[in-house]
């Protein structure tokens, strides 16, 4: 039985595929600096690739500023728009008293749904 069973291989563990052919593109390394650690981080980028001004620190997870002869780039962060919350949306439309206003009639008009029934709980 044992002579005619299956031989199998392990899923992921092993390549079929050789190296032998490959050409690798060119490579670049580009040095990032963490203001926050102040370590470090070298990555590796195709030599087409466009790097990034800012990588973050594989240290402390802080952004890191690419370097440029041992000086790091000074990023314009001008452009960026500031999130806006659903709370700024609001306040753009109306002032805070036509808030109060309008929540005290809607407060007026659920009190007056609920007729009689008497508050449960607390």
């Amino acid at each position: 039985m044992a002579d005619r069973s299956l031989r199998g291989m392990r899923l992921g563990a092993q390549s079929l595929q050789s190296e032998e052919g490959v050409t690798f593109s060119p490579r670049v390394s580009h040095s990032y600096l963490c203001a926050t650690c102040g370590r470090e981080t070298v990555m590796i980028f195709s030599a087409e690739a466009e790097a990034p001004d800012e990588w973050e620190c594989k240290h402390c997870s802080h952004v890191a500023t690419r370097l440029v002869d041992s000086k790091p780039v000074i990023v314009d962060h001008s452009d960026e728009k500031i999130a806006r919350t659903h709370w700024d949306m609001l306040l753009e439309r109306r002032t805070r008293d036509e808030l109060e206003e309008l929540l005290e009639e809607r407060l007026t008009v659920l009190r007056e749904r609920r007729g009689g029934q008497q508050k449960i709980g607390a």
